[in-house]
């Protein structure tokens, strides 16, 4: 039996299978609405399995040459490098907060998928595309119920140069679990210099306590305005 050798039909089954594999995946992504949906997995594991498929069956006439030397893992080894590129165009960061690296996660896997299917890896491809699935669907739930996403806000506040305010409102925020990412204080009016408007970027753990600190903060003397917006 020539190793080097694969049947139309076995090679026809290693394609429809990563097909299929990768559609799985890419499935959960379009239904989440994320930038690399259905289609884009799909390409990715069937081109994954055919630069294997080729890697391994595409020079076998070359097998028997004397000074020719066949490794079968050479052209399939750049398809991760390669798939790099792609998951970085999922990747967009929005201020501090940065989305699409789940997705760009899922293309890289469906590219191993694609490279097992074609080696002829099937139980380890089948287990991977079922732990992936467990991973985006399974875990998104239980992660969403039990965790609390952190958020980030612009917390603005006019104040007057008390001696202390902006101490007393640090203070407060570092005994909420607040985390202060960046401060600028601006004039609000020449006219009156003694107010400013403080512009504080805060992460937040437990959005649900953004009324009573807001509450608080206004309890504070010197605080006059209290403004909250999503960063």
């Amino acid at each position: 039996m020539d190793p080097w050798y694969i049947h139309p039909l076995d090679l026809t089954i290693r394609l429809v299978l990563a097909l299929i594999l990768g559609g799985f995946i890419g499935l959960e992504r379009e239904k989440n609405n994320h930038p690399a949906g259905l289609r884009t997995h799909i390409l990715v594991c069937v081109g994954s399995a055919l630069l294997m498929l080729l890697s391994i069956y595409g020079f076998a006439e070359f097998a028997n040459e004397f000074n020719v030397r066949i490794d079968p893992a050479r052209l399939a080894a750049q398809v991760i490098p390669g798939i790099g590129f792609l998951g970085a165009g999922t990747i967009i960061r929005t201020g501090l907060s940065i989305k699409g690296l789940t997705t760009a996660a899922s293309l890289w896997v469906a590219a191993a998928i694609g490279l097992a299917v074609g080696a002829g890896f099937y139980y380890a491809a089948f287990l991977a595309t079922a732990f992936v699935l467990l991973s985006l669907w399974i875990l998104n739930i239980v992660e969403k119920k039990y965790f609390t996403d952190k958020r980030t806000y612009w917390l603005k506040l006019t104040t007057t140069q008390k001696e202390g305010t902006l101490t007393q409102i640090s203070s407060y925020l570092e005994t909420k679990g607040v985390l202060v990412r960046k401060m600028k204080m601006e004039d609000v009016d020449p006219q009156h210099p003694e107010k400013l408007q403080l512009s504080i970027m805060i992460i937040v753990n437990k959005p649900k306590l953004l009324a009573v600190m807001t509450d608080d903060l206004k309890a504070i003397s010197g605080v006059q305005k209290i403004s909250l917006e999503s960063a």
